[in-house]
């Protein structure tokens, strides 16, 4: 052939050549689909250290409560869209007079370490609860209630009274009594399983790592291969502890991290590349509020010194400054999310000349000169204490200065989370706590405000006895209808306001981040932050190609 014909040849060869890669190419496109592909890791970084990653100790620490989340199972949960699903639970039946709950237990369940896990290890772990040397906040949902062995894979629970949200209740991990039982309740705040757990759950503990001080610097978590259910799609989750925000998001920006657990407001724009980011702003039920124990100052024992101070305090200003606007102010017991209050229903609004006013009227004055108000020697002076995270002693320096202007002297301690629980909050050794709390999805809050909660194992900060909200919190617990049940909490509600044993601050948003290769992620519906765990399942981070 001549030269001529020969390109001609070679051109035809390379057109037929290309044509062929595109139709294939074209047929492979037509015929297959991208699908969520096992594998990957998922690395968070997350202020603060872990200390109990135990269910039925762990809801003081958020840290805690999100390890043990994916760790343990337990007989309900909660799925994606917040709606209470069987977990190691294959069915269950109500009593018609609802004082009896039968639970049949899935046969197919394992331990971490290959032991299976039946109803002894649900008994141990409600009798743990039940006791109070554990010191469980669990504690109070549990009394009354008789769980009883009908086999190894049956339990039947009986209580003495209704209660409404007692399957709610259920969705607390469960512990493997084969690990705990013989350990004394005075060594078990020491086992070692508190910080390498033992769980069913749909990731195991791996590897823990520590710093030259000794404080944990990671937990490395696998997937659990033996998972009763559907399998996750993320092989490994890395937990990386950090001791300020700041440092949590330069790992971040540093791609060492695909997620920070949370986000103060003031520091989103510290993300650096916010579009390859997520910034979840998740409304949850969650409010800071200042708790009063007028036991130990004669001042704050003062209703008209508590309602002056309510005065003083600008809700939109906290929130602004604070939250950068990512809030609402905070007026009553249950988050508005949950209940809503009545229209014409009472709050403390921000009037500064009304709380002047209102204590020159009750004989509080600064007769001395010195900006503190005073009355038969009693000065409004008080200490306020809080927790060392920059939301809160920031709140705490600006409620500082807006009570200066009605003559209040505060001093202000921050502190880490173990000395706030164990040297104040335990022993109610203070006079003001700013402190946060968070309700369920059925908001029963008699943990927080009836007066058999006023001893150390309660949440009752307050220290609040009304014996008519007593009845109130009683009754509604045992109260089916809806609505009915509802009533009687916004009268509850009513009843605190009007006593002021707290002042209620701000609901804030929870911020969460992840950068935007882990998918699947489904937040719309969380109570309590680890409930973004919920749909962990369905997480992924590797992307397969499969024929349709």
């Amino acid at each position: 052939m001549s030269i001529n014909e020969k390109r001609i040849v070679y051109f035809l060869f390379l057109l037929i050549l290309s044509s062929t890669f595109y139709l294939g190419v074209s047929y492979y496109t037509d015929n297959t689909k991208k699908v969520p592909s096992f594998g990957g890791e998922y690395s968070e970084g997350m202020v603060g250290q872990p200390r109990f990653i135990n269910p039925i100790l762990c809801q003081t620490n958020d840290i805690d409560s999100d390890l043990s989340a994916i760790i343990h199972s337990s007989l309900l949960k909660l799925d994606s869209n917040g709606n209470l699903v069987n977990d190691l639970t294959q069915s269950y039946e109500i009593g018609e007079d609802r004082l009896s709950y039968t639970f049949h237990i899935r046969k197919n369940v394992k331990w971490h370490n290959g032991r299976d896990l039946n109803v002894d290890d649900i008994i141990y772990t409600i009798q743990t609860i039940q006791n109070p040397g554990y010191n469980s906040i669990l504690r109070t949902n549990w009394t009354g209630v008789r769980a009883e062995k009908i086999d190894d894979h049956t339990i039947k629970f009986s209580l003495k009274t209704v209660y409404a949200p007692f399957l709610n209740n259920l969705t607390f991990g469960i512990l493997p009594k084969h690990l705990l039982e013989n350990i004394g309740i005075g060594n078990y705040p020491l086992a070692d399983y508190h910080l390498k757990p033992i769980g069913s759950g749909p990731f195991k503990f791996n590897k823990l790592s520590k710093d030259k001080e000794g404080k944990v610097s990671s937990i490395e978590l696998i997937v659990n291969n033996s998972y009763y259910l559907q399998k996750p799609l993320i092989e490994k989750i890395t937990f990386k502890f950090f001791e300020e925000e700041e440092d949590a998001i330069s790992a971040y920006n540093r791609k060492e991290l695909k997620g920070i657990n949370y986000l103060s407001p003031k520091n989103i724009d510290k993300i650096a590349d916010p579009e390859t980011s997520n910034i979840n702003r998740l409304s949850i039920p969650r409010y800071l509020a200042i708790f009063f124990n007028q036991t130990k100052n004669k001042a704050l024992s003062d209703k008209t010194v508590r309602i002056a101070l309510a005065h003083a305090i600008d809700k939109n200003k906290l929130i602004t400054e604070i939250l950068s606007g990512e809030g609402i102010p905070s007026h009553a017991p249950i988050p508005t999310q949950l209940l809503e209050r009545k229209a014409d229903a009472k709050i403390y609004g921000y009037a500064l000349e009304q709380a002047n006013d209102m204590l020159e009227e009750a004989g509080w004055v600064d007769s001395d000169g010195d900006g503190i108000r005073e009355k038969e020697d009693v000065k409004i002076e008080f200490t306020l204490i809080t927790h060392n995270q920059t939301e809160f002693s920031q709140s705490a320096e600006l409620l500082k200065e807006m009570w200066k202007e009605i003559g209040a002297s505060v001093e202000i301690k921050n502190l880490d989370t173990n000395e706030l629980r164990e040297d104040y909050i335990k022993s109610r050794e203070y006079e003001a706590l700013l402190f946060a709390q968070i309700l369920n999805y059925d908001p029963d809050p008699f943990a927080f405000w009836h007066s058999s909660q006023k001893k150390e194992s309660g949440l009752n900060f307050s220290l609040y006895d009304n014996i008519k909200a007593d009845s109130l919190l009683e009754e509604a617990r045992a109260e089916i209808d809806t609505e009915t049940r509802a009533e009687k909490y916004r009268e509850f509600q009513e009843l605190v306001v009007e006593d002021i044993p707290v002042i209620f601050l701000y609901n804030p948003k929870y911020l969460y981040v992840q950068n935007k290769s882990v998918q699947g992620t489904d937040l719309n519906n969380i109570i309590i932050p680890s409930d973004r765990f919920n749909g962990i399942k369905d997480w992924f981070i590797k992307i397969g190609v499969v024929w349709k």
